[in-house]
């Protein structure tokens, strides 16, 4: 009798174990929105091992996207803003969520002398064919 109600129990329990299905990492479209009233010049944007340039964004512009392999809710990024290259700091990629199959703006603006995203917005699903 007890091996009827172990062999029950494994049949209904068997359905209900499924694989996770992972989203891929990327690639991710990356654009920078600046925020701030000056112009960033030969600005860069940094993800882990991969860098881009992003040329000139003037203020309150949003620059054209660029293919990154990943992206993640933090970037380092860097430019010239009145003649001083300023930048947002180091960043440790270690324990963060990629975000995926997307596109994506970064909204800088500039905060005690640094760049700082003040936010992530998700624009759209990327369709890759």
């Amino acid at each position: 009798m007890k091996i009827y109600l172990l062999l029950f129990i494994l049949i209904l329990a068997l359905p209900s174990c499924k694989k996770q299905e992972f989203r891929p990492e990327g690639p991710t479209d990356v654009r920078i929105r600046n925020q701030s009233a000056f112009p960033y010049i030969d600005l860069v944007v940094e993800i882990k091992d991969e860098e881009l340039a992003f040329g000139q964004v003037d203020a309150d512009t949003v620059s054209p996207y660029k293919r990154f392999k990943t992206a993640f809710p933090k970037a380092y990024i860097s430019a010239k803003v009145n003649g001083e290259t300023i930048t947002t700091g180091p960043v440790d990629f270690t324990y963060m969520n990629y975000f995926g199959l997307v596109k994506l703006t970064y909204e800088v603006i500039i905060e005690n002398n640094l760049l700082k995203i003040k936010n992530v917005v998700l624009d759209s699903e990327l369709k890759i064919r």
